[in-house]
């Protein structure tokens, strides 16, 4: 038996235990989730910010492209129209006002939704019967899970304490990744609060494998096979990444966000409620600190990152940096490829390349005397 042989990769019928984080807000469009299912991995479409229809479409795009697995994505507990007063509104987009005025974009007003409700979402997911449905931010309802079962659809939740892996076992769900604090984007806790405790991937990993018999998904901080071997040293059974594959020229990620993950300033990176009204890691800009700088004009979460939105399309066309949130890995400085199968035949060489290294090493090791 060797690395890749786990009950997941089994069960999913993938040729390595490699997951493509679900990138939202059109970040893991359908050329990086196709690429990272041809290449043998488990690709991710993050599917939050879709109406049911474009659920759909998306699904069935996919499917035309690759008949190997792969999963979709959604937010769970995310209220698309929050009772935040419109105060809070107006001063997180008052707070905004300056940097709008510097793309030359007029103020946004209010709409009647922040995003999608997830019940119908959750139906169009169930009409695709993709491979996998995985989950953030919290449980879906025992229905949703129980027609999940019924129709063979694979679910993964993702935790970032063992309680929350706990959570998610005890409601039925088939597998749950372990997310560590060093992980890029929003911090996917649902009963601490998202910034408390921040425990890293690597001790996350083994407590979350000792207290739960669900297949335990490493996640956070790993991009290269050192990364992955040590993840399934610790009890993982497959590894997902989200950063390294929003390097990948397939992802949905501007040019310039690209091109930031290989700078010099990717090692500087933050966790700031200023992007989208929680938690979330990205690299250190002026967005972050000057918004950082007046938290009591940060909406809630999603009305934050509904505001901040409206900056984003601008500040890219104007290759403004430091106007978009840039989610980034601790990890980034040890990024080293640009397209989806370079990266996955680089982590399954490596990996496989240092197992057999510790191996021969233990192998090679004269036995101990007993000194007793």
């Amino acid at each position: 038996m060797t690395w890749i042989d786990t009950a997941i990769a089994e069960r999913l019928d993938i040729a390595w235990p490699i997951v493509q984080g679900p990138l939202g807000g059109g970040l893991s469009p359908v050329p990086l989730v196709v690429a990272v299912s041809e290449a043998g991995g488990l690709g991710s479409y993050g599917a939050s910010s879709l109406t049911p229809p474009e659920i759909a479409t998306v699904a069935a795009e996919i499917r035309a492209r690759t008949a190997k697995p792969f999963a979709l994505n959604l937010w769970v507990g995310v209220d698309p129209a929050p009772r935040a007063d419109r105060a809070a509104f107006d001063r997180a987009r008052d707070r905004l006002a300056p940097f709008l005025c510097e793309l030359g974009v007029d103020l946004p007003t209010a709409p009647t939704a922040f995003g999608q409700d997830f019940d119908a979402q959750a139906e169009a997911v169930l009409a695709a019967a993709p491979a996998v449905f995985s989950f953030v931010f919290g449980i879906p309802p025992s229905d949703v899970l129980r027609e999940c079962r019924r129709r063979h659809i694979y679910t993964i939740g993702t935790a970032t304490t063992v309680a929350e892996a706990l959570a998610l076992e005890e409601a039925g769900v088939d597998a749950v990744a372990a997310t560590g604090a060093e992980a890029g984007g929003m911090r996917p806790s649902f009963l601490p609060a998202a910034d408390d405790p921040l425990l890293g991937t690597f001790a996350l990993v083994p407590q979350v494998a000792s207290a739960v018999r669900i297949p335990v998904i490493a996640a956070g901080g790993i991009v290269d096979g050192r990364g992955v071997a040590a993840a399934l040293a610790l009890g993982a059974q497959a590894v997902q990444l989200g950063t390294a594959f929003l390097a990948c020229a397939e992802s949905g990620a501007p040019t310039i966000h690209r091109d930031a993950l290989f700078g010099k300033d990717r090692a500087d990176t933050v966790l700031s409620r200023a992007v989208n009204g929680r938690p979330a890691r990205v690299m250190r800009n002026r967005l972050a600190e000057e918004l950082a700088a007046h938290p009591d004009a940060i909406a809630p979460f999603p009305i934050q990152g509904w505001l901040v939105g409206a900056l984003r399309k601008a500040a890219i066309a104007q290759d403004r940096t430091d106007l978009i949130g840039l989610q980034a890995s601790q990890a980034a400085p040890l990024l080293r490829h640009r397209d989806a199968a370079t990266l996955i035949d680089a982590l399954v060489d490596d990996t496989s390349r240092i197992l057999d290294a510790l191996s021969s090493r233990r192998d090679a090791a004269p036995p101990r005397e007993r000194t007793d």
